[in-house]
């Protein structure tokens, strides 16, 4: 059984280091950005810097309120618990790398698949004529540009990543074991996937009630944002059928039953919307997880008589 307790009070004390430290950074940043001239050159720099804080991309940790940093390391920490076992690394900080990296890599694929306007445009200072301030590079073959504020972008990302997964590992080893009982194979990660999925669906499903309420029919028409709207409806619509079958996969991995068809079933649902990407994949690897041990032993030779 996951220790919960445990990863739940490592993540929300990383959460609150991890929060101390980004307000740091962005302090020293935006000095810095303020005593830099913007017409000369070097602002260049000083603006990248701004942008290049230790922030995590949403929905993975630390944006928005503290509160809300603090919840989310909360998750962050009960999943790390979840999948403990399961994460390769022979220290709690390796685990915890390689879950952070992995958690990245998810949320970045989740972003392009939810985004369908995910290029970047030239981002523009004021300066005389319009100037251009931002380097920029242009790939032929796709037609997308790179700025230099995307590019750090994604490099925060990376060592948020690191510097988050170091921390909850860090901590881990400094907080006590609790009492653990035993449970079927996958059922913690179960119950996570359908609390997450919960969680996760619970923002679209009221902005599409919102929008019914005001307008009187679904947010799918066409228009710029049409994408965006159709994967919002359809975790509103579909999303609590996946979290309801993660909840009869993990009813029967308590039990010591097998749970694949469900939690595989309930994860695919959920994966589709993109929104709810990581409930998902973890619905599916609890229900590969909890498969009944009958499945997976050999059916022992009759005894002679």
């Amino acid at each position: 059984m996951a220790d919960f307790g445990r990863g739940i009070k490592a993540g929300a004390a990383a959460a609150a280091i991890y929060l101390m430290i980004s307000i740091i950074i962005s302090a020293i940043t935006f000095v810095t950005f303020k005593l830099t001239s913007i017409s000369s050159e070097s602002s260049v720099i000083a603006a990248a810097g701004l942008n290049f804080r230790l922030e995590l991309t949403d929905p993975m940790v630390l944006t928005g309120s503290s509160f809300g940093r603090i919840v989310q390391g909360v998750m962050f920490g009960a999943v790390f618990a979840a999948l403990y076992n399961l994460l390769p690394g022979t220290s709690t900080v390796k685990k915890a790398l390689v879950f952070s990296s992995l958690l990245w890599v998810l949320v970045a694929v989740e972003l392009i698949y939810t985004m369908a306007d995910w290029v970047h445009t030239v981002a523009e200072l004021p300066a005389d004529g319009g100037q251009t301030l931002w380097s920029t590079t242009t790939l032929p073959v796709a037609g997308v540009t790179v700025t230099l504020p995307a590019i750090s972008s994604v490099l925060a990302g990376i060592i948020s990543a690191l510097v988050f997964g170091t921390l909850t590992g860090f901590l881990w080893d400094r907080f006590r074991a609790t009492g653990l009982t035993e449970a079927g194979k996958g059922s913690a990660v179960l119950l996570v996937s359908f609390s997450l999925g919960v969680w996760m669906w619970a923002s679209p499903a009221v902005g599409v009630i919102r929008y019914v309420v005001n307008w009187g029919t679904l947010p799918i028409g066409p228009g710029p944002m049409w994408w965006v709207n159709m994967l919002t409806t359809l975790a509103a619509l579909v999303g609590p059928v996946g979290w309801i079958l993660a909840l009869v996969a993990w009813r029967k991995a308590k039990v010591d039953k097998s749970g694949l068809k469900w939690g595989v079933a309930g994860g695919v649902l959920m994966a589709l919307t993109g929104i709810m990407l990581l409930p998902g994949a973890l619905a599916i690897i609890g229900g590969v997880l909890s498969r009944s041990k009958d499945a997976d032993q050999p059916v022992p030779a009759a005894i002679e008589q």
